[in-house]
């Protein structure tokens, strides 16, 4: 009864998988086969966007720009409060670190937009205008900055905090399931507590931190409500490095979330459209931090 029961969820959820891949591509068909013109006059299309492409382009471009560096800000910081969590801190401040991280998934992402459109914005914006001063003393360099603080390098930070408990708690779970007889050996040769986490604890748990990193950037490919309310002024008509920058860059989940209400017709197929471009992405990405793990064969306390 197990057995079946084990194989019927399998099933099922490859089931809701796939029923979500045809939901996304009947729905999003029209939007795909339609002309440029009915798409320009009927589907919403912003100014100056002449055909589908030409639309779900940048708001692939925003999307991967807030999810990689969203991932680049939080997976250094994650692995670092892993590490000292499951290695470095007493136990009884251990136990209040590891909840406070876990604490901080369970906010849900409209409070974390909240605090990053009223509190965050504001407050950073002179410094990414201090970056941006910097960056544009190269030659050949502008950077630009709006004085709102409400830009794709905020989402980022904002998502940064959002997906730092998923690769937090993971990290820690793996670093902690190190072999003791590893560690005991780098000890009983001479080496440091960093030593022992350089040569036995990182190389054994390299795996589970790209895996926890995957799991961070899923989520932040997908955050919709956070990215919005930072994002609110963008429209992500065009392709830009600007991140210090408002209304240049969107996301696929913010976009379709913004524009959704107000939408009917040939417009929903549109935005259904963009929805199946990020369901296309989030699989592919799954799928090569899967090949990745499956590719490294790290060492167990099992020989």
């Amino acid at each position: 009864m197990f057995r079946w029961a084990a194989t019927g969820s399998g099933v099922l959820l490859l089931l809701v998988l796939a029923a979500v891949a045809v939901f996304l591509v009947v729905k999003g068909w029209a939007a795909f086969t339609a002309s440029d013109a009915t798409l320009q006059t009927e589907g919403n299309l912003p100014a100056g966007v002449g055909n589908l492409a030409e639309y779900i382009g940048p708001l692939i471009f925003g999307t991967l720009v807030a999810a990689a560096l969203a991932l680049a800000m939080a997976t250094p910081v994650a692995v670092g409060i892993a590490l000292f969590v499951s290695h470095y801190a007493p136990r009884r401040i251990a136990g209040a670190v590891g909840f406070v991280i876990d604490l901080l998934a369970a906010i849900p992402s409209v409070v974390f937009g909240l605090w990053g459109a009223q509190l965050l914005a504001p407050r950073i914006a002179p410094l990414w205008q201090w970056v941006a001063d910097v960056l544009s003393a190269i030659p050949g360099v502008t950077v630009t900055a709006t004085a709102t603080g409400r830009s794709m390098a905020t989402t980022a930070l904002v998502l940064a905090i959002m997906i730092l408990p998923i690769i937090t708690a993971v990290s820690r779970e793996v670093f902690k399931q190190t072999p003791r007889l590893h560690e005991e050996a780098a000890l009983a040769l001479g080496a440091t507590r960093w030593e022992v986490i350089r040569t036995a604890v990182l190389p054994f748990g390299r795996s589970g931190v790209i895996s926890a990193a995957m799991l961070g950037l899923g989520r932040a490919l997908g955050e919709t409500m956070a990215v919005l309310m930072v994002l609110s002024t963008s429209t992500g008509a065009g392709i830009s490095f600007q991140i210090f920058d408002s209304g240049v860059l969107q996301t696929i989940a913010a976009n379709i979330a913004a524009k959704f209400p107000d939408s009917s017709g040939l417009a929903v197929n549109t935005l259904i459209a963009t929805g199946l471009a990020l369901f296309v992405i989030t699989m592919a990405v799954n799928m090569v931090a899967r090949w990745i793990v499956s590719r490294r064969h790290d060492f167990s306390g099992a020989n």
